[in-house]
């Protein structure tokens, strides 16, 4: 006969198995509270591990979005109603986020933020399908209670960020600290403006691999508190109605040239273009805000602007790395775009703007391999992504002159409008954030903290 095991022992075996399934019940629900996700990005494989302090600095997009005029709507049902109402709303979109590797970082209310660490394409991806599901969710509304539909903004911004734990003794949770975050929920706010449910940065814009493959146009520069550069904002549209996605596709040079054309302040004329926008897109809430803005400054001379187009590039100290060579070619940076743009402005001989084009070709060749080589001497580990910043300017530049190519003499001030977003923004973000942190982390590694 087999040996019995003593009671004691089977006694201990159980108890062993009763707690394992405990401690398993346990994380899982706390998984439900705290986004295990970001802690695997702290390199923690259980929250029992995380500390508060920890923290990551790496690239991330960051997603906010929130209901549309939902304080009138949530006055109108009961508490239970409200809970069950945005539980049915966040229990659609969730799995969204989760198949486009999104980690949800909180709700708040109505809104959610959510980060992406695996690239800008996802997230663009994943605001493109919370859209469509949203048709769903209003058309279970509309057979259940007969509600009339929700709409919902979304905006995104992509930049280097600290994620990590923040808190105290009894309460810990995972934060985001970074401008991007700022301007993220920035953006998300003006969808309200423009009327139109998907905002991106410019960041996310040049970030996103296949942004070719979306119907994507410039909406708009905005400032955001404590920045004094602008940022530029586009509109995706891949998830409008057929009929208005095709119609902007067909309007989508004309509402461009006369967005140049109000913020360099030829009002008439983009009121011209913005009817023939109309004409053909007579939806296209963003042509409609455009329109009543040059309607107003006629009547008021007032322009109302969220970024300044002034064109203006000095070097100052604000962006200085602090690392003597790497500002002195920084300085010789903002000379040449500087002289690139005065040409436009004051020649009408093409041979010596395309003089300048081809000196800036030259030295920003130069510059770029020069920075790069220091950075990886110095095992700078974002080095992938200044390579990658650094394409992307080669590919604006290329876009830019392509432009010139077509239209110098016809299109002046539309070439300075795509100047002052396709090369002077880039070059102003790019050393003000992306190479000031390289100045940071090669001051912390000479002196050791």
């Amino acid at each position: 006969m087999p040996e019995r095991k003593p009671v004691a022992e089977l006694t201990r075996r159980k108890r062993g198995a009763r707690r394992d399934v405990l401690e398993g019940e346990m994380q899982e629900a706390i998984r439900r509270f705290l986004p295990s996700e970001a802690f695997g990005l702290l390199g923690k494989s259980c929250v029992t591990d995380v500390r508060p302090g920890d923290h990551v600095e790496r690239t991330m997009t960051i997603l906010f979005s929130d209901i549309r005029d939902f304080t009138p709507l949530s006055e109108r049902m009961s508490p239970a109603e409200n809970f069950d109402f945005i539980n049915a709303y966040f229990r659609r979109m969730e799995p969204v986020f989760v198949r486009h590797n999104g980690i949800i970082d909180k709700y708040m209310g109505d809104a959610v933020m959510a980060l992406f660490p695996t690239g800008p394409d996802d997230a663009v991806h994943c605001a493109l399908e919370m859209l469509q599901r949203l048709n769903g969710f209003n058309n279970a509304l509309k057979r259940k209670s007969g509600q009339a539909p929700i709409r919902i903004g979304i905006g995104l911004n992509t930049g280097l960020t600290m994620l990590g734990v923040v808190g105290g003794r009894a309460h810990l949770e995972s934060t985001v600290i970074s401008d991007a975050v700022n301007l993220a929920a920035r953006i998300e706010t003006l969808t309200k403006s423009y009327g139109t449910p998907l905002l991106i940065s410019e960041h996310t814009y040049y970030g996103t691999r296949n942004i070719g493959h979306h119907d994507t146009r410039f909406i708009d520069r905005v400032k955001v508190k404590g920045k004094e550069q602008p940022q530029s904002v586009y509109e995706v549209f891949d998830a409008d109605p057929p009929l208005l996605r095709e119609a902007k596709r067909r309007t989508k040079g004309l509402f461009e040239e006369a967005l140049a054309r109000y913020h360099m302040k030829e009002v008439p004329a983009a009121m011209d273009l913005l009817a023939q926008c109309l004409a053909e897109a007579p939806d296209d809430t963003a042509a409609q805000v455009y329109r009543a803005r040059c309607e107003r400054f006629m009547k008021t001379g007032v322009h109302e602007s969220s970024g300044e187009f002034d064109l203006a590039i000095e070097w100052s100290p604000a962006v200085a790395v602090g690392h003597e060579e790497i500002d002195d070619q920084h300085r010789a940076l903002f000379d040449f775009v500087k002289g690139l743009v005065e040409a436009i402005q004051k020649t009408h001989n093409l041979s010596e703007i395309r003089a300048a084009i081809s000196f800036l070709d030259n030295y920003v060749a130069e510059h770029f391999t020069a920075e790069e080589k220091l950075m990886a001497e110095h095992d700078y580990p974002f080095l992938p992504l200044q390579i990658a910043e650094h394409q992307r300017f080669v590919d604006r530049f290329g876009k830019f002159k392509e432009e010139i190519r077509k239209g110098f003499r016809t299109r002046r001030n539309f070439l300075l409008f795509h100047a002052q977003i396709l090369l002077i923004d880039w070059v102003v973000n790019h050393t003000s954030k992306l190479d000031r942190h390289f100045g940071r982390y090669l001051k912390r590694a000479e002196t050791g903290r």
